[in-house]
């Protein structure tokens, strides 16, 4: 009887040796097909699928568990308050009880027949990191569209010659390397981003042995894909921020960014407000501060810390926090540039520039620490 339970159920009686991560948000119409898809491919025992649910809207979490009741290789950890692809891929490994973790996306755009190829040659030990490509000379991803597929291959080509990597894809989100290789070097990792590979591979560079198996990338059955200019945003930051040795960070990179779309709502609303004729400069002054104060608060609860988004009374609570954070980094910024910089040296733009990067580092850190609470 306990056989037959256990075949019906499909639990684990076997030794573990494949853990499966798949981050998802809003793909309840994939969740089923891809287990079926995975049990046909690894059989009935040895491996677990552990489904990463950034609270999708759409009841992902909940087909996840429908599913999991009935099976006990398959397992939900549904995230509140967080976000991103990144950070979803660092918990569910950091989960995994199997000695080798795959990441692949719940779209069925990846080849899961792929895995037992990926996983022998882990157990084999001939590599640490196995990556699925798209463009080895077997691979194949002639499904994108004319756009997407320029933008994959020019990210490909930047990531290569500026990081040094030799890996053919490094952008696919497809891969399985060994659970041992990944705990020393999980703190380092960035959790707010999109291409994880690319972390790993930079973070780990020269203590990975590399392979590559080729793969044909499908089309989308159901859902929606999840990239559009905001992931290629966090690319460009993470590209900094490793071209850099992590000296920036990619959240100080949004921060900056979000802080120059400031700068130019502040100087167009300081315009309107001086046409109107209405009020003297320093009330039109206090009002486009005030506008831009707000415009950047937003973006950057939608961009910089998309992944620990404030709603409700949070978001309200927030943005009070952000004016009062705000308000004293720009007395210092006065402060200093009027007092240090610009009484030592007489350099206006010298003293301007250090003032406002003053300015940026403290909004930066106290909105990171009492705003949003990263780490």
């Amino acid at each position: 009887m306990r056989d037959e339970a256990n075949e019906s159920t499909g639990t684990r009686a076997g030794a573990l040796r494949l853990s499966v991560v798949i981050p998802t948000f809003r793909e309840r119409g994939n969740v089923a097909e891809l287990v079926t898809r995975l049990d046909r491919t690894l059989g009935p025992t040895g491996w677990e699928a552990i489904f990463v649910d950034d609270d999708s809207p759409d009841g992902t979490a909940e087909a996840v568990k429908e599913i999991a009741a009935a099976d006990s290789r398959i397992r939900c950890l549904r995230r509140v308050g967080r976000r991103g692809l990144a950070g979803a891929c660092i918990e569910g490994i950091l989960s995994s009880s199997a000695p080798y973790v795959a990441v692949m996306d719940a779209d069925l755009q990846h080849d899961e027949q792929l895995l037992p190829r990926m996983l022998a040659r882990l157990e084999a030990n001939s590599a640490d990191l196995v990556v699925g490509s798209r463009y080895t000379d077997a691979g194949d991803a002639s499904v994108f569209s004319e756009s997407r597929g320029f933008i994959s291959r020019l990210a490909t080509h930047l990531t290569r010659r500026l990081l040094g990597t030799e890996l053919t894809d490094p952008m696919s989100g497809f891969f399985m390397l060994r659970r041992d290789r990944f705990d020393p070097i999980a703190g380092r990792l960035t959790p707010a981003g999109f291409k994880i590979l690319l972390d790993i591979a930079t973070v780990a560079k020269g203590h990975l042995r590399v392979a590559e198996e080729s793969y044909v990338f499908a089309a989308r059955q159901e859902g929606e894909s999840k990239f559009n200019a905001q992931v290629g945003l966090e690319f460009l930051g993470l590209l900094l921020a490793k071209l850099t040795g992590g000296f920036l960070d990619p959240r100080f990179i949004f921060f900056a960014f979000v802080g120059s779309i400031g700068l130019a709502v502040h100087l167009g609303v300081l315009k309107l407000a001086l046409l109107a004729h209405a009020e003297p400069f320093g009330v039109a002054q206090a009002i486009a501060t005030f506008v831009a104060m707000t415009s950047n608060f937003f973006l950057n609860n939608e961009l910089t810390y998309r992944d620990r988004r404030l709603k409700g009374f949070s978001m309200a609570k927030g943005l009070a926090g952000f004016y009062l954070i705000g308000s004293v980094g720009a007395l210092a910024n006065v402060d200093l540039a009027a007092n240090l910089f610009y009484g030592e040296r007489e350099v206006w733009w010298v003293a301007g520039a250090a003032g406002a990067l003053m300015s940026a580092l403290w909004n930066y850190a106290m909105s990171s620490m009492f705003i949003w609470r990263t780490r």
